[in-house]
C-alpha cells in the first residue's frame, strides 16, 4: 500500500494486481510498471525505505487487475449499511458516519484497525493504509472509501 502511494505520488502509471501464479505465496499483492520504468520506481521505493520483495519480469502486458468493483457489495440494514470489499467489511451508522463494526479476514493487522477505527465516525478514523499493512488492509481501505463515498450520499 505504501509503494502503490509512493509511485502514485511520483507520478508513475502503475496498476494493481495479483502477482503471476508462479511467484504467488498467498494474499499477495503486485505492482505493475511498464518495464522501462522498473529502474526509476525501484529507485523511489528505496528512497522512500519501501522494501521490494521481488522483480518479475513478465512477457505479458500486465498483471491481472483486481476486480474491486466487482467485489464491493452494499447491504443497507436501516440505519446502518455495511461495505463488503472481498471479505471485508466495515458497517456505519448512517446518520453519524460511525463505524461500528469491522469484520472479516485473517490477517495480523485487523484486531488492530478494528480498535483504532471502531466508534470513531469515518472523517475522524484512521484510514485502513495508514495503519494497516496487508492485503485485509488493502481491501478495508477500499470498502472505507466505499463508505466514505456512500456516508457523502446519504448526508445530502
Amino acid at each position: 500500500m505504501q509503494a502503490e502511494h509512493t509511485l502514485r505520488k511520483a507520478g508513475f502509471s502503475i496498476r494493481t494486481g495479483a502477482p503471476p501464479p508462479e511467484v504467488r505465496t498467498g494474499c499477495d499483492l503486485a505492482i505493475s510498471v511498464p518495464s522501462q520504468d522498473v529502474n526509476a520506481a525501484e529507485k523511489i521505493l528505496k528512497e522512500n525505505d519501501i522494501p521490494i520483495l521481488d522483480v518479475v519480469f513478465t512477457f505479458e502486458e500486465e498483471l491481472p487487475p483486481l476486480q474491486l468493483s466487482q467485489l464491493v457489495k452494499k447491504v443497507d440494514f436501516g440505519n446502518y449499511l455495511m461495505i463488503r470489499v472481498g471479505n471485508m467489511k466495515l458497517t456505519f451508522e448512517k446518520k453519524g458516519g460511525i463505524i461500528v463494526n469491522i469484520s472479516g479476514g485473517g490477517c495480523p493487522d485487523i484486531p488492530l484497525l478494528g480498535l483504532k477505527m471502531v466508534g470513531k465516525p469515518l472523517d475522524k478514523a484512521p484510514q485502513p493504509n495508514e495503519v494497516g499493512y496487508t492485503l485485509c488492509a488493502y481491501t478495508l481501505q477500499k470498502a472505507y472509501e466505499h463508505a466514505v463515498e456512500a456516508w457523502k450520499k446519504v448526508r445530502k
